[in-house]
């Protein structure tokens, strides 16, 4: 008798804690109607709800709430961690009941986003599926692949999205308006390639999860291929074997090609191997992309209000409308300015990246020094628990947005003001994770050695502690303007992403769940890396709008940048603003602000000189992913960082309607 199995975290559903630590499940897309379809089919859950008292209660009433009536054999909900195949085990021998025989293992199939427990599951005998959507080809012994679908010019996304949502495929991104990279079983193949796409399959899904890797190498003239080959084409195969060669010891079965993809390469990694620790000859910045499975992937709910923003609309709503500016210009009001300008300095901005960063006590009163925040380290709970804490304090409705990456249960931190009768949500964002990938360590004796995640400090004080910082001084500055008795239009959202450093993957998981939720996001802020300026360089803000993802969504965020620069020279004249957009800016995909592209929301990363327009270094901090991205780094720059902060504050602040 065949059994199902199903993760809940991002599987079946989204997961918010609140601060007072009640748990909401938030159901997927199509998740709802792939549980009713097996109704006669006996379905269990396997999921790990953490390890304090409490939290498997927690997640046993929030599953009820969720999916009343659709998990009621008890027997078969199993709380545990997935990290070996004891819990798969378990689960198989827990099949049985009175008067029914345990299910053989080879019946059983668990239904799960994580490709490492999908390879435990397997290692215990159960079939697997890595999306709800394809439940019944695992149940069927039915592959699923990998699948590049090719648009014609008279077949966009939304004809796309009619099809895939009527059969087996589930997209995980789309390249352009004429690609998309997705997962598909042969029925799912059939049903695209009878509605007019052309499907190239490139290999089983099975026990690996999907990345985009970019090549930011220059592209020489036959560059050891045939002249017949594309440029595309060429890079993307170059790339991959530079990144297989690196994985070779890690990987088994091999890393897999899955074609060219935005400049660069999307490959298949099998459970276990440390794609996110490859970096490319010349890599830069955000040089590695996480991509998650979303049925509604190619709805992009954000382009409704991108529209607007857009045809530069700045008064009048409809139902749903777009981002209006309560300035009506867009520009901060004299009394906005000088409301940042008293509360983002560069000594407040210089305190919260001292407790973040190592160099003073996380908590008042308390010893700890911050080590790391790099996703595998100690810290970043600790740092996440504080941040959460500060947020709280400044009277904002704090909610913690939980997540799994390598088996570890991570947090992105969420604090918003709210606003009665609001009609979108302005956010204002930075990452809170850290590394040191790029730095020299050595053993015992000596010898080079690579980075150790775990215990190898990672200060970022720069990348991202700076963002961090000026996220905490805008909520903090919100915090007064409300005392004073000013009110904002609209709902301001303060985000902190965890695991950015391993392919957006906060961001990811975050702005997929706020895309299910329907949220109304008027514009995204993202400040990564503000803080660096070489000493005797010319102060250089760049503003990042370009996006690969088509529709309005690159106007839109082309306003949001042209407001941030309109703002700085009443903030500092003296600084340069360089303003990046279109296919050719440098940071496409490579920061936070990308994740809310892909969902057609307007988004802007804001940062310090990273990417030269000629290619060359900028003059932002040399301390890049190294144990020397310190606060007494002499890249480091408080007031520099006072200046990015307070331009992109006033503006956000401004579209919130103060």
């Amino acid at each position: 008798m065949p059994v199902l199995f199903f993760d809940i975290g991002a599987t079946l559903a989204d997961a918010r804690e609140e601060a007072d630590g009640s748990l909401t499940l938030l159901p997927r897309p199509r998740v709802l109607a792939v549980l009713d379809a097996f109704l006669d089919v006996r379905r269990g859950v396997i999921s790990n709800p953490g390890s304090s008292e409490g939290d498997a209660e927690r997640a046993a009433s929030a599953l009820r709430e969720a999916f009343p009536g659709r998990f009621t054999d008890d027997a078969l909900i199993h709380w545990g961690p997935k990290d070996s195949r004891e819990i798969f085990d378990e689960a198989v021998a827990g099949t049985a009941g009175e008067g029914i025989p345990a299910s053989a293992a080879s019946e059983c199939v668990f239904v799960g986003e994580d490709h490492q427990e999908r390879a435990f599951a397997g290692q215990a005998g159960l079939r697997t599926a890595a999306h709800p959507v394809f439940t019944s080809a695992a149940l069927e012994n039915r592959p699923v692949l990998w699948a590049r679908i090719e648009l014609s010019e008279d077949r966009g996304l939304p004809a796309l999205e009619t099809v895939a949502n009527q059969t087996e495929v589930v997209p995980v991104h789309i390249a352009s308006a004429r690609l998309v990279l997705a997962m598909a079983s042969m029925r799912g193949v059939a049903t695209l390639e009878q509605a007019g796409f052309t499907v190239d399959l490139r290999g089983p899904v099975e026990n690996t999860a999907a990345f985009l890797i970019r090549d930011d190498r220059p592209l020489t003239p036959g560059q050891g291929f045939a002249g017949a080959l594309d440029k595309a084409t060429t890079r993307a195969t170059s790339a991959f074997g530079i990144v297989a060669d690196e994985l070779a010891g890690f990987t088994a079965p091999p890393l897999l090609p899955l074609g060219p993809a935005p400049s660069g390469v999307y490959v298949a990694a099998p459970a276990g191997a440390p794609i996110e620790d490859i970096h490319l000859p010349g890599a830069k910045p955000g040089h590695t992309e996480r991509l998650l499975p979303d049925p509604a992937l190619l709805s992009r709910p954000g382009e409704a209000w991108a529209q607007g923003l857009a045809a530069g609309t700045t008064e009048g709503l409809a139902e749903p409308g777009p981002p209006a500016s309560a300035a009506g210009d867009g520009r901060p009001s004299p009394e906005t300015i000088a409301a940042v300008g008293a509360a983002v300095t560069p000594e407040v901005l210089r305190g919260h990246i001292a407790r973040i960063s190592g160099v003073e006590p996380l908590r008042d009163g308390e010893a700890l020094l911050v080590r790391s925040r790099d996703a595998s380290a100690a810290d970043n709970p600790r740092v996440v628990e504080a941040l959460a804490d500060r947020f709280q304090n400044l009277g904002l409705r704090v909610r913690l947005h939980r997540f799994r990456w390598r088996g570890r249960r991570l947090f992105n931190v969420e604090a918003e003001h709210r606003v009665a009768g609001a009609d979108s949500t302005v956010l204002i964002t930075a990452h809170l994770d850290s590394t040191a990938s790029s730095g020299e360590f050595v053993d015992e004796t000596g010898d080079p050695r690579p980075y150790d995640p775990v215990v190898d400090p990672a200060p970022g004080a720069d990348d991202d502690g700076s963002g961090i910082a000026a996220v905490v001084a805008a909520a903090e500055c919100l915090h007064h303007l409300l005392a004073e008795g000013r009110t904002p239009t609209r709902n301001v959202r303060f985000v902190l992403f965890n695991a950015e450093e391993q392919g957006l993957v906060g961001s990811k998981f975050y702005a997929r769940a706020a895309a299910a939720a329907d949220d109304r996001i008027a514009g995204v802020f993202q400040m990564d890396m503000i803080a660096g300026r070489q000493q005797g360089s010319t102060p250089t803000i760049e503003i990042h709008a370009g996006s690969s993802v088509p529709g309005p969504v690159v106007g839109a965020s082309d306003t949001l940048g042209a407001l941030v620069a309109d703002a700085v020279p009443a903030i500092d004249p003296a600084v340069t603003v360089q303003q990046l957009t279109g296919p050719s800016d440098p940071a496409i995909g490579r920061s936070d602000h990308a994740s809310f592209h892909e969902r057609g929301w307007a988004a802007i990363a804001v940062s310090e000189d990273i990417f030269a327009p000629d290619g060359g270094p900028g003059t932002g901090t040399r301390q890049y992913h190294t144990p020397g991205d310190t606060l007494i780094d002499q890249d480091h720059s408080p007031e520099f960082a006072a200046t990015v902060a307070r331009s992109v504050t006033a503006t956000a602040l401004t579209l919130a309607g103060l």
